[in-house]
């Protein structure tokens, strides 16, 4: 049976399935390849490898009052968690910047100070009252932040808004609310999306996820206790204590039970993935099935991108392996 193979995105503006699935299909086979797996990269492209599927939740966030994903947040726990999320961001960024391994070149001390003043601003959003002053407050965050490499020349983030409307998709699906005409609540309904497209699939899984996605992926796993062989994870925000760790579901924060191996992956310069090592926080499943972390290094300015991960000879050479030993009719691993 030919496995299946999902993908789950995280933070951004509007996506094209058909599209972002080709293009991260296509990366995976550059990886792949580049992993010494030219046969899985292959047999991935003519779609003999597995079964994929792109699951696409980015229109849930977009409100009727405001164009594209509409990054204003509503009065509410969202504006909280926000300026949650900014103060616990500068504040990992800032230990990353003073930890003895980081080199003292001669732009530490000015991102020191800058790094300082983005702190400040952090603050400050957290003591507004209003969503509209957190949002203007978190615009300041963004602007100091992207003044300092390797942001302050990414496409992704090319304007300070683009950053806060990016970070508030994930203070609203933290939020719990905006429930719909049902009464089903945004998190709820992303997550919908997710086990639709896992009900698709007829033999074993394999799940890769980013950003808040890894969020996402993480929770409806937990509900449905799927048959996956592998968990993947690239720039997860899943450890952020502050904010993050906190507010999943299920506490305390574990592998889910249908999980026969987990793999996060995380790049030193992706200022998603702050507190990296998910094994430290999370517990294990029944099955004793813990997350197992790694670091890549990639090129550019915005390593966040997915595709980043996904071509990186490290990440495309492990999912190659749980596929093919997958098609083959292998069993499940019992670890990471």
């Amino acid at each position: 049976m030919v496995p299946s193979l999902l993908f789950v995105h995280g933070i951004g503006g509007p996506r094209h399935e058909e599209s972002e699935l080709i293009s991260w299909t296509s990366a995976l086979a550059v990886g792949m390849r580049e992993s010494g797996h030219s046969d899985a990269a292959a047999a991935l492209s003519s779609g003999d490898l597995a079964s994929c599927r792109f699951t696409y939740y980015g229109d849930l966030f977009r409100r009727p009052q405001a164009q594209g994903a509409g990054p204003l947040p509503a009065d509410g726990p969202e504006s909280a968690i926000l300026a949650e999320l900014l103060v616990g961001l500068v504040d990992e960024l800032t230990a990353e910047h003073e930890h003895p391994d980081t080199p003292r070149d001669g732009d530490w001390e000015g991102r020191r100070l800058l790094l300082r003043q983005a702190r400040a601003e952090a603050a400050s959003a957290g003591q507004a009252q209003g969503a509209l002053a957190v949002m203007r407050r978190a615009l300041n965050v963004a602007t100091t932040l992207l003044s300092w490499q390797p942001w302050s020349a990414a496409a992704e983030w090319a304007i300070p808004k683009l950053m806060v409307r990016d970070l508030a998709q994930v203070a609203r699906y933290l939020a719990r609310a905006e429930h719909d005409e049902s009464g089903t609540s945004l998190d709820a309904r992303v997550r919908r999306r997710v086990a639709d497209a896992l009900a698709l699939g007829e033999g074993p899984t394999v799940v890769v996820s980013h950003s808040l996605g890894t969020i996402v992926a993480l929770e409806t796993l937990h509900e449905l206790a799927p048959d996956i062989r592998l968990f993947v994870t690239l720039g997860s925000p899943i450890s952020m204590r502050t904010v993050v760790w906190p507010r999943l579901v299920p506490q305390p924060p574990s592998t889910p039970p249908g999980v026969g191996s987990w793999l996060n992956y995380w790049d030193r310069d992706d200022i998603i993935a702050v507190r990296p090592r998910l094994e430290r926080d999370l517990r294990p499943n029944s099955a004793g099935v813990a997350p197992v972390s790694g670091r890549i290094d990639s090129d550019g300015l915005w390593v966040h991108s997915a595709g980043k991960y996904l071509a990186q000879a490290r990440v495309a050479g492990r999912i190659a392996e749980a596929l093919t030993h997958a098609s083959s009719g292998g069993a499940r691993s019992g670890g990471g």
